[in-house]
């Protein structure tokens, strides 16, 4: 045999109907995709699976027990269905059939009788249903069922299956796959780890790993190939990561140091506070990288309102006072406008070049350039950038378009960088004529895993210190259903925070819209929930009631570019009391004057959003107010999750929380790269100890050998683990 066997097509092995719907729906294309398709949990042979949790809209396969079968006509008797419960003592599930199909499995489908179930779960009735979904009965005396003897004496694996393909059809694949590669011995099978260091960790051998994961014998064989495969994920990675931040030092880059009296340093001089030890701190940090001779790459993070836009700012400026340009791409238009306008307010007659009529001597122009620009402007702005008469530009994705030329582009900021794709991030940095130095700031706390997994070649600074005079932000839960005084309370607090000279927030999940509304009532479950509140809708209503008299108005991301700058600069200039807006508003809106924030449908949002959005209050003076309000049942993890914002204002903590409740690949996979993630094994909260020792094996592995020449399998698992388009954004992270 030549080649991996692992690098086969599946039409080879499980035929090519069967390859279409998994390369198509599951995205599994290679043996070793579909080894690397590990079961999402397993079954006891006759252990009955927890019902009262299943979510609604997803396939599922359960493990349980038939406790009633009825067979019921209707439609004045022309019409048959069969209704069967499954159960498990905390919660219960119905699967129904109908005409020919209830005729078929009424004989089968009786109390007693345990199965696996697949199929889309859906709510009729408030009642968890799946219809007409898949099942294998699992009780011997089924002869026809004849594939329950592979189910004997050991654990039932049970894969993240799709409508098209179910559980037991992928782990009939999986059986395929594993006979033919014994069947050989694992012959041509690759190791990926170096074998003294799976001999130091105790680490089975591939083969081994993948035959215990799929049929394991003990829940002691399951344990020791995840430990194997999560190694196998988190050095790969690291070691395409090491690989990468070698390569970065290696570039050429134009060394970056400000003048001492020149533009950085009369900024400072006339800035009306102390900059926090972590900003003296952080700065330090980026001014040394940009004095080097190779590119900074950077990833500054920090706490909502912890003045990261200033950290960015001086490194601008000392770049323009070393003869260089900056960019600053922001992932909105509002969020753009934000910068250049927060940009050139703290800058003040600095934000103009000496040329101008009332710039400073030591002044640089700071130019704004997005989409919805006129042709003048647009004009005005290119002209400046490619003269070099701009030494700092903010824009949107308008600055990575052809047209836009720089003098000499020294340094990239990326404000919210997940928002930006790999193309979008390097097509601005290829605007110079080296490498020039980057800088990729989050207002999102990431716990230190995720970095090191997701960021593993950026050097990260923290900024986790508040700014003096920034104003504690006092958050609540407001029981909508079950206390309804308690809303009617939220908006009196709003009306006495407007009276009291200041101004409020109120945020929905979606706008309202026609294009909206239609979309959300498709979403909608009929019978178990509504549709997100709106903006338009919520607008009028406090407008016309408990807010009536005060000055409301809305923002939302199908406004025109224009209308939404005219709302931000009304609210921010205090001529609108109330801003009922989108998530619009998540980051970079900086607007002192408004104290409180009132959130609705709050647990439709996720935990860091949460805490995002309440950073907009709090940030004069006065105290903040952040209320969120909410519909979800008191012991439900809907408002477990409100329960923690309001517990907590460190964000750290938060994010956290937030990653324990999500699934890995949003924050790993498509999120980062567009692709799906290469994380099947690995948790990045719960592997912490693995990810920060497959780190440090990964640099000293690279370090002795950056080609990886004497690694040729850990090289060809590069290529097979990550696929292209994350090979792509690890390239050009």
């Amino acid at each position: 045999m030549t080649g991996n066997p692992l690098d086969e097509p599946l039409r080879k092995l499980v035929g090519d109907r069967t390859a279409k719907v998994l390369g198509e729906h599951l995205d599994l294309h290679t043996t070793g995709d579909l080894l690397h398709h590990y079961p999402r949990r397993y079954a006891e042979r006759g252990e009955l699976t927890r019902l009262a949790d299943l979510p609604v809209d997803e396939y599922v396969t359960v493990v349980a027990q038939i406790s009633k079968a009825d067979k019921r006509t209707y439609g004045g008797g022309s019409g048959v269905r069969l209704e069967v419960v499954v159960s498990d003592g905390s919660g219960s599930l119905t699967l129904v059939f109908f005409s020919k199909a209830a005729h078929a499995h009424a004989h089968r489908l009786i109390p007693g009788r345990r199965g696996m179930f697949s199929g889309k779960v859906s709510v009729f009735n408030r009642t968890r249903q799946l219809a007409h979904p898949d099942y294998q009965l699992l009780d011997a005396d089924d002869a026809g069922e004849a594939a329950v003897d592979a189910f004997a004496n050991r654990l039932i694996p049970l894969y993240p299956a799709c409508k098209q393909i179910t559980s037991w059809k992928i782990a009939q694949a999986v059986e395929t796959a594993l006979n033919s590669l014994a069947a050989t011995g694992w012959e041509g099978v690759g190791e990926p780890l170096p074998d003294e260091l799976r001999a130091v960790r105790g680490l089975a051998p591939l083969p081994e790993a993948l035959e215990k994961v799929h049929r394991p014998r003990s829940k002691a064989d399951i344990a020791a190939a995840r430990d194997r495969l999560r190694w196998d994920e988190a050095f790969v990675l690291q070691v395409a990561l090491a690989r990468r931040r070698a390569a970065e030092s290696a570039l050429a880059a134009v060394p970056r140091r400000p003048a001492a009296d020149g533009l950085l340093a009369a900024f400072d001089a006339k800035l009306p506070f102390t900059l926090t030890d972590g900003q003296r701190t952080v700065s330090d940090e980026v001014f040394a990288d940009l004095a080097t001779d190779h590119p900074m790459h950077r990833l500054l993070q920090g706490e909502v309102g912890s003045g990261k836009t200033l950290v960015a700012l001086r490194a601008m400026l000392g770049v323009v006072d070393a003869g260089g340009q900056a960019a600053m791409l922001a992932p909105t238009e509002v969020l753009a406008q934000q910068h250049h306008r927060s940009i050139t307010e703290m800058m003040g007659e600095l934000a103009e070049s000496a040329s101008m009529l009332g710039g400073a001597e030591l002044g640089t122009k700071v130019v704004l350039l997005t989409g919805s620009m006129g042709t003048a402007a647009r004009r005005q702005a290119l002209l400046d950038l490619v003269t070099g008469e701009a030494g700092i530009v903010v824009g949107t994705h308008a600055l990575i378009e052809d047209k836009v030329k720089f003098h000499d582009l020294g340094l990239v900021v990326v404000d919210e960088q997940h928002r930006f794709g790999v193309e979008q991030r390097d097509a601005l940095r290829a605007k110079a004529p080296q490498p020039p130095h980057l800088l990729v700031m989050t207002a999102t706390p990431i716990p230190r895993t995720v970095a090191m997994t997701v960021f593993g070649d950026l050097e990260t600074s923290v900024l986790d210190q508040l700014p003096a005079g920034r104003s504690p932000i006092a958050t609540h839960v407001v029981p909508a259903a079950e206390k309804p005084h308690f809303l009617s309370r939220a908006w009196e607090r709003v009306r006495e925070e407007v009276e009291g000279g200041h101004q409020a927030y109120v945020v929905c999940p979606r706008i309202g819209d026609d294009e909206d509304t239609k979309a959300a009532a498709k979403k909608a479950d009929d019978a178990e929930r509504r549709p997100p509140l709106a903006v338009l809708e919520i607008a009028e209503q406090i407008a016309a009631g408990p807010l009536s008299g005060l000055r409301v108005e809305v923002l939302h991301g199908r406004m025109a570019p224009d209308a939404k700058d005219d709302v931000m600069r009304r609210f921010a200039g205090g001529e609108v009391d109330v801003l009922v807006a989108t998530t619009v508003i998540e980051v970079g809106v900086n607007v002192p004057n408004a104290t409180a924030m009132v959130i609705m449908d709050a647990d439709r949002f996720g935990v860091s959003q949460l805490h995002q959005l309440r950073g907009r209050v709090g940030r004069g003076s006065a105290a903040g107010l952040c209320l969120l309000v909410s519909e979800a049942p008191e012991a439900s993890p809907a408002r477990g999750r409100l329960d923690a914002v309001a517990g907590t204002l460190d964000g750290f903590e938060l994010s956290e929380i937030d990653l324990q409740q999500r699934r890995e690949g949003d924050v790993l996979g498509q999120a980062q790269s567009g692709s799906r993630s290469s994380l099947r094994m690995l948790t990045v909260i719960e592997d912490r100890e693995v990810i920060e020792q497959a780190r440090q094996e990964a640099v000293a592995v690279v370090a002795a050998d950056p080609d990886l020449a004497g690694h040729p399998d850990l090289r060809s698992a590069l290529d097979s683990l990550l696929d292209a388009d994350r090979e792509q954004y690890l390239d050009k992270g």
